[in-house]
């Protein structure tokens, strides 16, 4: 019971912290998840990481709450399906639980102090803040799905190269751009990747 209850309190933890500094929305995350696929590897790997991405992305509602469902789920699956559950529950609150308090503190102020010349500033410091953010987590789903950088060299870039990956994103980036195609739902285009992933074993 002791080692369920430190998963349950290490798992609420680590779910807060990312609600609390993943400024940025969903993608803001993926730093996050993947320091935790560091510190603890019984929880999940990279590999799972990114399956965890792709099941996120292509299921409703937002991709941090989605992974975090999912997570508590798999850290709380080996004490059964009930503490699957809890830990499904917990870990989802504990991320959106941050943004929740943030949130209700910030519409009680914003009406008075928006017009602030600090408030001004500070939102301007955040806003490439948040890009940044966003752009290092695209750079780690890069990494997950298109490249294998952890024996990389040079000499041997193309081994580090997914190649299938690669050419399947590049024609849905054409695909999502050019004019006839664009206006697809984009469940089709998940649709279609998912069968061409079947099909090609990625």
């Amino acid at each position: 019971m002791t080692i369920i209850l430190k998963t349950i309190l290490t798992l609420c933890f680590e779910f807060f912290k990312t609600g609390l500094l993943a400024v940025g929305g969903g993608l803001a995350t993926l730093p996050f998840l993947s320091e935790m696929a560091n510190k603890y590897p019984g929880w999940f790997t990279h590999a799972e990481l990114a399956d965890m991405i792709a099941v996120s992305e292509s299921t409703p509602g937002p991709i941090g709450v989605n992974m975090a469902t999912y997570v508590g789920f798999r850290v709380m699956g080996d004490y059964g399906f009930g503490w699957s559950i809890l830990g499904s529950v917990l870990a989802t609150v504990s991320l959106v639980l941050p943004s929740l308090i943030i949130v209700v503190i910030i519409a009680k102020m914003m009406n008075k102090y928006m017009e602030n010349k600090f408030v001004q500033w500070a939102f301007g410091g955040l806003r490439p803040a948040v890009t940044g953010l966003i752009a290092a987590a695209g750079w780690s789903v890069i990494e997950l799905t298109l490249l294998d950088l952890a024996d990389f060299n040079i000499a041997r870039f193309w081994e580090a190269v997914n190649v299938p990956a690669v050419i399947i994103f590049a024609v849905i980036l054409f695909l999502t751009m050019f004019k006839k195609t664009k206006k697809l739902h984009p469940i089709v285009f998940i649709g279609v990747c998912a069968v061409l992933g079947v099909v090609l074993k990625l």
